[in-house]
């Protein structure tokens, strides 16, 4: 099943089923988000394609499939960590497990939304991802066991303001402020049962990801090229923690081009940051497709540098 979260002409927020180019809506006032918490993701949308109420996709806005409570954002290709490096090679600490940050779960926007540049930003990218969503919590999961504890699969942008990012990263802390002002989710959330024809002979999601500005490809690739499939990400996020239901993870950006800084790194000196007016365009087989304009940002409020101090003691 394929579950979508819709903001009415009215202003009502639904959730429902998604069929062809319809939608099957549930109850008002039912989420995604408590259907994965109570369990009954699978019979709601079961009660939806029986008698949901079917209302035309057309002329509705698609938002985040769910209000995910926390995203994680793993850097699982190795592709990616090498054309970010820039020609000094992957480092042997990313091998040894698949590391990840926490992302602002405020700033998820919808598949089609606007994405406004951040404050003092002047090179923006894209970063083309797959997340898994998790149904059923747990903590210190087993690789052999994450599979239940995945409830779908939907598609994640992880925009990035690279001149922030490479500022707060030399504190030796972040990615912080270069990362949180947008993430695409969307455009709905497939459950996992869906995507298992994709499964390749060792166990990865086959799924072609494409990623294209202003109508021209960028990047291609596989899922599957993965360093780790998500049972292993879901082993490693609860390892001497939990996660719980409604929980994202993403796979980080996929490589052969799944941002610009990637292929900056590889001495690409004719890609251009992105700009206002700006389409990027990213599809996943089996999933869906995002398509995201940019737009003219806010200019910061001024911040001091840091004050000299005397570094007196009590």
């Amino acid at each position: 099943m394929r579950f979508a979260t819709i903001a009415e002409a009215c202003g009502q927020v639904r959730c429902g089923v998604v069929r062809d180019d319809t939608v099957l809506r549930l109850p008002a006032g039912t989420t995604v988000l408590d259907l994965l918490r109570t369990g009954g993701l699978a019979d709601a949308g079961a009660r939806a394609l029986a008698d949901g109420d079917a209302v035309p996709l057309a002329g509705l806005r698609l938002l985040p499939p769910l209000e995910a409570p926390t995203v994680r954002d793993f850097v699982a290709f190795e592709e990616h960590v090498e054309g970010m490096a820039a020609g000094a090679g992957v480092g042997a600490e990313w091998y040894e497990a698949p590391t990840f940050y926490f992302t602002n779960p405020y700033a998820l926007v919808g598949a089609h939304d606007d994405v406004a540049v951040p404050p003092g930003c002047a090179r923006l990218d894209f970063e083309c991802e797959v997340a898994a969503v998790i149904g059923r919590g747990g903590a210190d999961i087993a690789p052999a066991d994450a599979s239940a504890h995945i409830a779908g699969y939907t598609i994640l942008n992880d925009w990035s303001a690279r001149d922030l990012q490479y500022r707060e990263m030399a504190v030796r802390l972040g990615p912080c402020k270069g990362k949180d002002f947008a993430t695409t989710l969307g455009p709905v959330l497939v459950t996992a049962d869906e995507l298992e024809p994709y499964r390749d002979p060792e166990g990865f999601l086959a799924l072609a990801m494409t990623v294209a500005v202003n109508g021209t490809e960028i990047g291609r690739d596989l899922l599957s090229n993965m360093g780790w499939p998500f049972e292993d990400l879901v082993a490693y996020a609860s390892r001497g923690t939990e996660v719980r239901p409604g929980d994202v993870l993403g796979s980080g950006t996929c490589g052969n081009g799944g941002c610009l800084a990637e292929l900056w790194g590889r001495g690409r000196t004719d890609l251009p940051p992105l700009q206002p007016g700006d389409v990027v365009t990213m599809a996943v087989e089996g999933i869906g497709t995002l398509r995201n304009t940019i737009v003219a940002g806010r200019e910061p409020h001024p911040i001091p540098a840091a004050r000299p101090r005397p570094r007196t003691r009590p």
